[in-house]
């Protein structure tokens, strides 16, 4: 219930910037934080739509940077209303640890619940997207300082994710197998008004 509201009010963000009279997507507002939510910062990105693959269903967004994000598209129909070139606003919410714990010898995994909301036909394409992740993995680096863990996933990948209450590093060192519970959130609007 708490990720769907987060999901709906990222959602409301993203409507209220898209309904916004806005210039060309612009380097200078790429990555620069937007806002708060609870503890986590959003960060609000203009971009384009790269590519459209209506085979496997997935629109890839480039930042002004030359970053790609490869996005999953459940109504195929949404595909026929986006072109490459297209802008776009998306606006992601960091992930931030809410609990840490020491589970030595478990055996690293991740499980996740999704909740998810589109626009509607007719509707300017859009859609947000919040997680709760519970992943068992490797600590590779604690900052006390910055609060954040850093973690090599079970698949090898490595992320650095904002731990919300510091009490949760005390006695986790890196080598440690521990299980992390996070959150993150992602909402992405087609911005016509900013042609």
């Amino acid at each position: 219930m708490k990720m769907l509201i987060v999901v709906l009010g990222v959602a409301a963000v993203l409507a209220a910037q898209a309904c916004r009279s806005t210039s060309t997507p612009s380097a200078e507002e790429a990555g620069a934080p937007s806002g708060a939510v609870g503890e986590a910062t959003m960060v609000t990105v203009r971009g384009w739509i790269d590519a459209v693959d209506k085979t496997n269903r997935t629109v890839t967004l480039k930042g002004p940077r030359g970053g790609t994000v490869t996005l999953d598209v459940k109504d195929p129909k949404k595909l026929d209303a986006v072109e490459v070139g297209d802008p776009v606003v998306a606006a992601f919410i960091e992930a931030l640890a809410l609990d840490v714990k020491k589970v030595p010898g478990a055996t690293p995994g991740a499980s996740v619940t999704e909740a998810r909301v589109a626009s509607k036909p007719g509707e300017t394409p859009s859609g947000a997207v919040g997680r709760e992740v519970v992943v068992t993995a490797t600590i590779t680096a604690v900052d006390r300082k910055a609060q954040t863990v850093t973690i090599k996933g079970p698949r090898g990948n490595t992320e650095t994710i904002k731990v919300k209450d510091a009490t949760n590093l005390k006695g986790v060192e890196a080598g440690d197998v521990a299980e992390l519970t996070y959150t993150q959130a992602l909402a992405v609007t087609l911005d016509r008004a900013g042609q």
